[in-house]
């Protein structure tokens, strides 16, 4: 069994290279990625959750057509000379963080293959020591310390650590799901078992789905290397963490019971926005008004809009 690391993850992965299917026509000029929530993209959050979990080294695992995620993440000069000579600093210092947040470095797939093979793109990357992927789909409330709990976990058991989810039997399916062993729990954090990609419910090991928080040992890159194409035929990240359990590495799951806003799917999208905006101190004291009326104004269900 492996030991705890020695080293500490200092570096964060984020896959981008998804065509975004669900949010066309919006996403044939636009990645997914750099959609508003509010009036910042996804992935800026995700970056920022990374920054302040002590992960200053950003990849992204890019595809065609993501060059729009690259020039986001680039400084604008020209931008920033017209807000100056404006003196708009408000807007100047909102550009500033997106840039300033974190050191954010690019690899292209090439191929979309799955996530598995994503992850796998950044092995020159990370080197020899663990790190933490974090999928764009998922923004983690900045009150709620998902990573750094992840990250605390691996530091102290080794191996790899997932976020897990209850999200019920009728929903498992959608997820990879784990069996776990209840007499290790630790806190919120459990010993894993075993795991399997999208089971039906009638087969599922529990009702505890990974979501898109992972911190994993560089052995996770010899594992993918020799995974074959699973679910939907691509190269999934659960079927190599299966591997580590198979040969004795640690895998822990920290179960999640805080605010997450799931921005991958067009109606839990609308809900993010609407949930993070009227927790904004510039935006929530009108809104929540407006909100209230207007969710009071509604026709009952079923009856027709007047």
């Amino acid at each position: 069994m492996s030991s705890p690391s020695a080293r500490t993850a200092t570096k964060a992965v984020i896959p981008v290279a998804g065509m975004g299917t669900r949010f066309l026509p919006a996403t044939k000029a636009i990645p997914k990625e750099l959609l508003p929530v509010v009036d910042r993209p996804a992935l800026q959050y995700i970056v920022e959750e990374a920054a302040r979990a002590g992960l200053p080294e950003v990849l992204m695992v890019t595809g065609r057509n993501k060059s729009a995620i690259e020039d986001f993440f680039d400084r604008t000069p020209e931008l920033e000379t017209a807000l100056e000579k404006k003196g708009d600093q408000f807007r100047l210092a909102a550009v500033h963080a997106a840039t300033d947040v974190a050191q954010v470095h690019f690899v292209r797939q090439g191929e979309a293959r799955g996530l598995g093979h994503a992850v796998l793109q950044a092995a020159a990357f990370v080197g020899d020591e663990p790190f933490a992927v974090l999928l764009g789909d998922d923004i983690i409330d900045a009150r709620d310390l998902l990573l750094e709990e992840m990250l605390a976990v691996q530091a102290e058991h080794g191996g790899a650590v997932v976020a897990l989810l209850d999200v019920g039997a009728d929903n498992i399916s959608k997820y990879g799901a784990v069996a776990v062993d209840e007499s290790t729990a630790d806190g919120s954090a459990v010993r894993i078992t075993g795991l399997v990609e999208k089971p039906p419910a009638d087969q599922a090991p529990s009702t505890l789905a990974i979501i898109g928080r992972y911190v994993l040992p560089p052995e996770i890159f010899a594992a993918l290397r020799v995974t074959e194409p699973g679910a939907g035929g691509e190269i999934q990240l659960t079927d190599a963490l299966v591997r580590l359990v198979d040969d004795g590495v640690p895998v822990h799951g920290v179960v999640f019971s805080g605010r997450r806003y799931d921005t991958g799917d067009r109606l839990d999208y609308l809900k993010a926005v609407v949930q993070l905006a009227v927790e904004r101190e510039d935006l929530g004291p009108q809104l929540r008004p407006w909100l209230r009326k207007f969710v009071a104004d509604l026709p009952a269900e079923g009856a027709s809009p007047a």
